[in-house]
């Protein structure tokens, strides 16, 4: 493969709208597939509405084939992604790169259980503010992608890299390619710990965790509590870190809202389980007390479970 040509999507909530409406700006529509099944996929063959326009997006069954994609990303939520890795089988040959967009620090591990390491980038999404009702999508800011290898260091880039920034600038998708990725993903992991997980508790948005002094200082502890929990995994997360996320929140537009606080609000399952769930567990693997992520996790559990009693 010389270049990427052909790229399919797995999970088109507001992240996968979002970068997949710019790249069909700028890539022919017949080299972009969105891989969906059932009700999901009649959804999305009737249009999918991302900042007031409407996209047509070609829709592929996970049984059906049309040739694997060049390049195949994920965007699924976190409890999807096993479901997907399966749904993208067909999507997938010996040359496809693959990217995760999804939250937290697994996701890259349990794909490259199935397809393997090298093929599977590490990403992350940074600064994108969208929103999403129903099948509409809506945002100010892409934000960018941060992606790579673990390591990539400037004029060495590996292959796969190269061939996916050639087509990110080609398709008109800004990116960052990040030299310690691993550490980016723990740093971005940490700021979602604290901040997603306080404001769907307290189904509030950005404006309100930051000013806040009781908010703020739950985000603070769930944030050093991952933090330390991300020291014993082997990545150098510091105290300026945490100070740097708060920077970052400082910049959210006030009257923003997390994917889990949305979720939270629409009655949706959240990603509790990958967040205070997954940190809980690493504490307790590494002698790390994480009971501020413990809580803020039985705190959404419990949230998810009353859905049934608000209906």
């Amino acid at each position: 493969m010389n270049r990427i040509d052909t790229v399919a999507l797995v999970g088109l909530g507001a992240v996968g709208a979002s970068y997949l409406s710019r790249i069909s700006e700028n890539i022919p529509i017949e080299n972009i597939r969105v891989v969906a099944s059932g009700g999901r996929a009649s959804r999305i063959r009737a249009g999918v509405v991302v900042n007031g326009a409407k996209y047509f997006f070609p829709v592929l069954e996970p049984g059906e084939s049309a040739g694997t994609a060049d390049l195949v990303i994920f965007a699924v939520k976190n409890y999807h992604i096993e479901e997907s890795i399966s749904d993208a089988k067909n999507q997938i040959g010996p040359e496809t790169i693959i990217m995760s967009l999804l939250n937290g620090i697994t996701s890259e591990r349990i794909i490259a259980e199935t397809y393997g390491a090298d093929r599977v980038l590490f990403s992350i999404v940074m600064g994108l503010d969208a929103t999403r009702e129903s099948d509409s999508t809506v945002y100010s800011s892409l934000g960018a992608i941060q992606f790579g290898k673990a390591v990539n260091k400037k004029g060495s880039y590996s292959r796969e890299v190269l061939l996916v920034k050639e087509f990110f600038e080609r398709a008109g998708v800004p990116y960052e390619i990040h030299e310690d990725m691993k550490r980016a993903m723990w740093k971005k992991f940490m700021l979602n710990a604290g901040v997603n997980q306080t404001s769907a508790v307290l189904r509030c948005p950005y404006g309100t965790v930051r000013k806040v002094p009781y908010a703020r200082a739950v985000v603070r502890s769930a944030m050093e509590e991952t933090r330390l929990v991300a020291v014993r995994e082997g990545v150098a997360l510091t105290e300026n870190d945490v100070e740097d996320a708060f920077l970052a929140l400082d910049r959210f537009a006030p009257d923003g809202k997390t994917s889990m606080c949305q979720d939270v609000e629409a009655c949706r399952r959240t990603e509790a389980d990958s967040f205070g769930g997954a940190i809980a567990e690493l504490g307790r693997k590494h002698g790390v007390n994480a009971s501020v992520n413990e809580t803020l996790f039985r705190l959404i559990k419990a949230i998810e479970t009353s859905y049934v009693y608000m209906q």
